[in-house]
């Protein structure tokens, strides 16, 4: 008997994301899914071409309750809000969320299953029902350089980020273009002068980007053309929540103790999806670079050993690359100047897969 899973937030991009992998791996015919609505209850379903009941009212408590599973791509407000309500009716379903607002919880396991199974594994069998998805940059960090944790050779990471646009959200990818549309018509007139200099166009830009015209509501200044080093809102010892992450999710999700320090600084970048991170390791010793490869490419089904020539690593080692795929690239592999120990290399996944649908996708099929 098919199990009832009801899914929240399908139509945002997480969701929308996760609902195209579910038909692509064809997990539809293996479960009565109960799609939910905050606000149009009672709307048709989803095209799946299978029969499917209207949309629920995602904020019934009874509907949710009469599932054996919820997976929420809604976001942290609604997650916080009716996780307690269906708790406190006596729901013991699996909750598979999206959000961060259940990760840090003591009850609650943070899932990532090609670097934590036998995490997952234990929390489970010691009764575990809550499921969240990691941060995107931590996710794929892992995913490109779990298998040195595995080996215990790291000491500390140290993690530049450069996130795309649409990690912020729908709304920052619309208008990230809208600015790009704003820079190139501001533009055009000096870029068709044969006599203008590279600087008048440069300054024709830096012009406009400083404008009042410029489209700065969703995202809050220019990212065309620009950048933003500051995501999220700061915590203590001068970081940013979105680096606070990185430390502690992805020591809760390696099941560490002690803790490996890992740190960073967290920059948006004008790419509209993938994440990119600049990795600098210190290992707790002078391991061979062909030995620290081969764990690397054993890291992960997915992991990637880009070659570190140029040709392989602008081919291979991009957002434009890898967007809309599951590989997990990493290159630019080289030992630092600092000594030995010190590793240095570049990863990129798509955010949106790996760092994002892809583990609530494959929690889901575990728990089935």
């Amino acid at each position: 008997m098919n199990k009832r899973v009801a899914i929240v937030g399908w139509r945002g991009m997480v969701g929308s994301v996760l609902v195209d992998r579910m038909r692509e791996e064809q997990l539809f015919s293996h479960i009565d899914p109960v799609f939910c609505s905050t606000s149009q209850a009672g709307a048709p379903a989803p095209d799946l071409g299978i029969d499917l009941p209207p949309l629920a009212d995602a904020y019934d408590v009874s509907t949710l309750c009469d599932t054996d599973i919820v997976v929420s791509c809604q976001g942290g407000d609604y997650s916080t809000r009716m996780h307690e309500e269906v708790r406190k009716a006596g729901y013991r379903g699996a909750w598979i969320d999206a959000a961060s607002a259940l990760r840090m919880r003591n009850d609650s396991v943070i899932v990532l299953d090609p670097v934590n199974q036998p995490v997952m594994d234990r929390a489970r069998a010691a009764g575990v029902v809550d499921y969240i998805g990691g941060n995107c940059t931590v996710s794929l960090l892992l995913m490109a350089i779990g298998g040195l944790f595995r080996q215990q050779w790291v000491e500390w990471v140290s993690t530049m980020t450069y996130q795309a646009a649409s990690g912020a959200g729908a709304r920052q990818m619309r208008e990230l273009i809208a600015q790009m549309d704003h820079l190139s018509a501001a533009c055009r007139a000096t870029l068709k002068d044969p006599g203008a200099s590279a600087l008048d166009l440069e300054r024709t830009l830096s012009a406009a980007l400083r404008g009042e015209a410029m489209p700065t509501e969703a995202l809050g200044h220019p990212l065309a053309a620009s950048l933003l080093p500051w995501i999220d809102r700061g915590v203590e010892h001068g970081a940013t929540r979105e680096e606070w992450k990185g430390h502690v999710e992805c020591n809760k999700i390696l099941g560490n103790d002690p803790e490996i320090p890992v740190d960073g600084i967290c920059v948006r970048v004008g790419s509209m999806r993938c994440h990119a991170q600049a990795v600098t390791i210190k290992l707790r010793q002078d391991v061979p670079l062909d030995e620290i490869e081969h764990v690397l490419h054993e890291s992960t089904p997915w992991t990637r050993i880009v070659p570190n020539t140029r040709e392989a690593t602008l081919e291979k080692l991009t957002p434009a690359a890898v967007s809309g795929t599951l590989d997990i690239p990493v290159g630019r592999i080289h030992k630092l100047r600092m000594g030995p120990e010190y590793l240095g290399l570049f990863t990129v996944g798509d955010q949106l897969l790996w760092g994002a649908a892809e583990p609530l996708l494959r929690t889901l099929q575990w728990l089935l």
